[in-house]
Parts: structure tokens; sequence; C-alpha cells
């Protein structure tokens, strides 16, 4: 199978970085359907953590991180409290909403590309479990938002996962540094992700209409 880069310090960094994104974003969410603390916490958890745990349920990896490390609800709890506090006082939500919410898709999907290929699994469920740890805690929080997910509405975003995970899976051989060779991949993902906001790329769409003949 093609080499990954190993677990390195930047990852978990960016990781940690990307669980409080994705409670942000959340909260945001929360706020915009007045949501009490209770409902802002709990969405908060569901979309930071409800991605990696889809993963780890259909690999067999166990125990999930979160059992694994507890901390990581104080940190989402935090974050989404946090964003409670500073909410009015930050003008453009939705761009904030949508900054954030691509940090946590791109960090996400390269920590599940990595777990996938420490389990030796083949390259294209490595790339698989990336999209589902990038894009599955979005769709939950927009879910329970009642709202249509990004993944299905937005500028690209799937695909964004997709070029993630091929570009942190199959350039190793370039040699770089770990850390090196995961910042880069970060910029990366998240300039796509960005630049298709920002010029609203958008993946061809199925129209039908039954009426029109």
């Amino acid at each position: 199978m093609w080499g990954l880069p190993p677990s390195d310090t930047v990852l978990h960094l960016l990781s940690l970085v990307a669980l409080a994104a994705q409670a942000m974003t959340a909260a945001l969410a929360a706020g915009r359907r007045s949501m009490d603390w209770v409902g802002v916490s709990l969405l908060g958890c569901v979309t930071a953590l409800g991605g990696g745990t889809i993963r780890d349920v259909v690999l067999g990896h166990y125990p999930l991180p979160w059992v694994e490390n507890p901390s990581y609800l104080a940190i989402t709890a935090i974050a989404a409290f946090a964003t409670v506090l500073i909410a009015r006082t930050v003008h453009r939500l939705t761009l904030a909403f949508l900054v954030l919410d691509a940090i946590g898709l791109v960090v996400f999907t390269m920590a599940g590309c990595d777990v996938a290929w420490q389990m030796n699994e083949p390259l294209p469920i490595v790339i698989v479990s990336g999209m589902i740890t990038g894009c599955a805690g979005g769709v939950l929080r927009d879910i329970l938002c009642n709202d249509v997910p990004l993944l299905f509405r937005s500028e690209l975003y799937a695909s964004v996962s997709v070029v993630t995970g091929l570009f942190y899976a199959t350039a190793f051989g370039l040699k770089l540094n770990d850390e090196l060779w995961t910042a880069l991949t970060f910029v990366l993902g998240l300039s796509f992700r960005l630049l298709a906001i920002r010029y609203k790329w958008e993946m061809p769409k199925f129209v039908f209409d039954a009426d029109k003949k």
C-alpha cells in the first residue's frame, strides 16, 4: 500500500484546532436555531466527534477517540460555550462559519486517512476513511439543525476532502519531512476549499423536472 506520513506533532495540534473549530461551527448553527446551552454543547460534541466516531465504528477501530481521551469532550464543550460568549462581537458570522468548517474538513480528512493507514487498509479505504471523518460531522450538524447539509448544497466540499486525502496519501514519495508534508497538505486543502467558496466552484447538478416535456 502507498505510504502515508505517520502521526506527527503538527497533525495532532491541527486536530485539536479542528475539534474546536467544528464545535464553534456547531455553536453558530445552534444560535441560528435558538438552541439552549445544553443543545449548543451537545451539537458541538456531535459535530466535532461524529465523523471520527462513524469512521472508527465502520473500520472496527476501538476504543473511540473521545472514550480513550475524554479531554476531547471538554475541548468541544469549551469551544462551543466560548463561541456563545463572543458570537455577538463577530460581525461576519457566515464567513467565520465557513472558514472554521473548512479547517475542520481538511484536518479531519488527514486524521481519518492516518487512522486507516495505521490499520494497513488499501488506498481506496484510506481515502473514504478521510472523507467520512471530514464530512460526516458537518452533515450530522446540519441534519440536527434541520438544514440541507453543506455537503449537498454548497461549493466543492466532498471533492475537497478527496483531493486532500489523495495529496496526503500519495505524494509521500517526495521524501518530505512528515511535519512539513502535513502542513503543506493543510494549506492545499484549506486554500482549495476557500477558493471554491470565493469563486463558487461547484460540481455539475442533476436537475430533473417531470412536468417539463
